[in-house]
This record gives C-alpha cells, structure tokens and sequence, in this order.
C-alpha cells in the first residue's frame, strides 16, 4: 500500500509560504505544487503572474489580492480567515514571499494569533546569487532595495564601508549603473563586487571582480530584469 506525504496536503487553519520560480519553471517543488493545488486561497502579489503560473501548471484557485498597498489590512482579513479554519498559501510574484516582501506582515499577523505558519522553501534570487558568485558567505547582510536616492545609498556604503561581511541586496534595471558607479566612488575602485541579472533565466549574467571592472561590464550590457548585487569585505581577494 502507497504511504501518503502528508505535507503534500494542506491542513485547515494554517497559512503555507511558498517560494516560486524566479525565472525557471523547472524549478518549483513538487510540495510547493501539492500546496498551491490544495489551498483554499492563494494570496499573491498580483493575480496576473500568479494567475499565469496556475495556469501553466493546469491549476485553478481562488486568488486573493496582496500587496504593498494593501498589506495591512488585508493581512489581518487573510489571519481572520486562517483562525476561521482557511488554508492560505501566500506567494510573491517571484521567488521566496518575506524577503524584501510585503508577505512579511501576513506571517506576523498570523504568528500573533498563534496560528501556524508552514514554510514551503524553494527558490530564492538571493541565495541562488550568494551560492554562485564566489563572495564569502559565513555571513552576510541582506538590506532588501536600498533608498532611491543617491544621497541615501552613499551613507549607507559610508556605514557599512568596514563591515566584516558580505553586503547583499536589490536593485531595479533603472538605478543599477548609477549605484555601481557610488560603490567605486565610496567603496573604492578595487573592492570586489557581484552584480547578477536574469538568474536561472536564459540570459542569466554574473558579473564578479573588482568594481571598477565590473561597472564598466555593467554599462555595455542590456538592463533589463532586477539585479542582485553583493560587496565583498574590504579585504577580500578573488
């Protein structure tokens, strides 16, 4: 007689996070399909790409609205519908839900009900970086986006200018040259950075060596997608 996986079948009451491909469809967990088949409710950052997702995968769900312009109260609505015996499966539009995500207040709405939140891991553009670039990873900082502003990135490379660590973070298509351009202006020319794009994606890009270098690489390439960008400790040599 077959034996179930029980934690392919979602129970009532609980809230599932579930991480996503970040470009390679290949890439979902058989769980993370069980879970978002099963769910009463998937919450999702917008309901076209979650929508487009399903459908690729011939699954058809209750989609419910979530994100940065409606997080809290609809984060409460969700924890209400969890107490009230629910099965929710929160998704971003890419990647892991909670890192630099809106998802984040969901979980605590949940954890302050003490209803039970069940991670679903899988992919995740920051780690996907941080395990190929070749930048030490015994610790690092992840900060999420940094300030649009130049003036607010600056202080934050002064802050951290020493750090002991690896820095990790975000940045969008449309301030990645001028933020690599502030990292050798603070940072210095020969401080060894990462700048990735595309990843798991046919055009996936790791840039690493010296940030003079890297910046230059970075100005004849095509921008397009979001970019994950590490900076090595001071004294790291490749």
């Amino acid at each position: 007689m077959a034996t179930v996986n029980a934690s392919l079948t979602p129970l009532p009451g609980h809230l599932y996070v579930v991480a996503t491909p970040i470009g390679n469809l290949a890439d979902l967990t058989e769980r993370a399909r069980a879970i978002l088949g099963a769910t009463d409710l998937v919450a999702c950052e917008d309901t076209r790409t979650t929508g487009a997702l399903l459908k690729h995968l011939g699954l058809h769900r209750e989609l419910v609205s979530y994100h940065e312009h409606n997080e809290t109260g609809a984060a409460e609505n969700l924890a209400g519908l969890i107490a009230g015996g629910r099965s929710v499966a929160l998704v971003s539009d890419a990647g892991t839900p909670g890192l630099s995500d809106p998802g984040f207040r969901l979980v605590r709405a949940c954890r302050r009900r003490r209803l039970p939140v069940v991670p679903v891991p899988g992919p995740s553009a920051l780690t996907a970086v941080l395990c190929a670039a070749g930048l030490p990873t015994n610790g690092f900082l992840f900060v999420g986006f940094l300030p649009p502003k130049s003036a607010a990135r600056t202080v934050f490379l002064e802050k951290y200018r020493n750090f002991d660590y690896t820095l990790a973070l975000y940045e969008s298509c449309h301030r990645i040259d001028k933020f690599a351009a502030e990292i050798v202006t603070v940072l210095g020319p020969e401080r060894v950075i990462c700048i990735a794009k595309e990843v798991t994606k046919l055009h996936e890009t790791f840039l690493v060596g010296l940030a003079a270098d890297v910046a230059g690489q970075l100005a004849r390439m095509s921008h397009k997608g979001e970019f994950v960008v590490l900076i090595a400790p001071k004294d790291f040599t490749p």
